[in-house]
């Protein structure tokens, strides 16, 4: 079944010709860059987007795996909070920052001759709140693994098998995800929230969101790190505080992705 997978990926990949891969980093625009460059060559190249509300940490990781694989890679950046409607922070956020982020993709690649834009979407991912699937219908930006109908777990169980050091790596989300929606986003508030995340992961804690709820801060981990947090409470609550926040808490629930999507389901 991965091998079918694996072989309608390539042949979707082939008929592009050239493209720019839109590339983050994680799971599966790591794993679509392999493939692309193992079929593309030197016709490939991955771009990764610079921006206020992704982490530097993220962004220099993403660099730093690309030389180690040996992707041809470039980077551009962008003013997330210049876009408009995107700092008043509404439900279809994303949206907003992701046709922007694909235009000026897009731009590029016709500028340094690449016929395609493509991206990691997969087969998983339509399902949920996901605003930002309508730009890339819009922009005519192609998901090769969605179309070959890769998942999250075939995406992994193949990154294993290929070596690449992604294939467990935790999912993340930019920074804007940390605030409730129509709170709005500054660049004051996603530096704290991402100075907090960057000392909890001193901890050793992969997978974490600190939420942005004014004065709380409400901290989501997967279950196994919570006694992590309860261990180094201390330390924490003081760092939180001294980044601005009155109130510091842990969510019971645990990690989630997309846990301010929660309140969506309950409005009229």
């Amino acid at each position: 079944m991965l091998d079918e997978k694996l072989k309608s990926l390539k042949s979707i990949l082939k008929s592009l010709d050239s493209a720019v891969i839109a590339y983050s980093g994680g799971v599966d625009s790591t794993f679509l860059s392999k493939v692309a460059f193992d079929v593309l060559g030197d016709r490939a190249l991955a771009v990764t987007v610079k921006s206020e509300v992704h982490p530097q940490w993220e962004f220099e990781e993403a660099v730093e795996l690309a030389k180690e694989i040996g992707f041809k890679h470039e980077t551009i950046e962008t003013e997330a909070l210049s876009i408009p409607k995107f700092p008043d922070n509404p439900p279809d956020r994303c949206y907003y920052c992701k046709k922007e982020i694909l235009i000026k993709l897009k731009e590029f690649a016709r500028e340094r001759g690449f016929k395609h834009v493509i991206e990691g979407t997969n087969f998983d991912d339509p399902g949920g709140h996901r605003p930002g699937i309508k730009a890339l219908a819009e922009t005519g930006v192609r998901s090769p693994l969605k179309e070959a109908g890769f998942t999250k777990a075939d995406i992994r169980e193949l990154s294993k098998m290929l070596g690449l050091p992604t294939w467990d790596k935790p999912s993340h989300a930019c920074l804007a995800s940390r605030f409730p929606y129509g709170i709005r986003i500054t660049e004051e508030k996603l530096t704290a929230v991402d100075k907090a995340e960057t000392f909890l992961r001193d901890f050793g804690i992969r997978q974490l969101r600190v939420r942005h709820h004014d004065q709380i801060a409400r901290i989501e981990v997967a279950e196994d790190d919570i006694e992590t947090l309860l261990q180094n409470r201390e330390r924490i609550v003081k760092k939180l505080k001294e980044l601005g926040y009155a109130y510091v808490t842990l969510d019971l629930q645990g990690y989630r992705s997309g846990s301010m999507d929660e309140v969506l389901s309950r409005e009229p």
